[in-house]
């Protein structure tokens, strides 16, 4: 049985935490040529492959590429990256 209410949909909640601020940082050549392989889309295999460091090198730096820009995760990294202008 209806009650002739038609449902309310609640608004979308806008989060300030999930959109990172852009970077503003100093990376060094082989942390951005790391973060430019991760933008597009390697894994740290192909990424240590393509650079001639071991996987286990490249996931040393992005671990100080997270802590340098206080990125949660590769993701979030990557969005900074963009739109910082460090890559692409």
């Amino acid at each position: 049985m209806t009650t002739g209410r038609i449902p309310t949909v609640p608004e979308p909640v806008m989060i300030d935490a999930a959109v990172p601020e852009p970077m503003q940082v100093a990376l060094t050549t082989r942390e951005r040529q790391v973060l430019a392989l991760l933008v597009s889309g390697e894994t740290y295999w192909n990424i240590g492959r393509q650079l001639g460091i071991s996987p286990h090198t490249v996931d040393t730096y992005m671990r100080r590429l997270r802590g340098k820009t206080g990125a949660a995760n590769r993701t979030q990294l990557v969005v900074m990256a963009l739109q910082g202008g460090y890559v692409s």
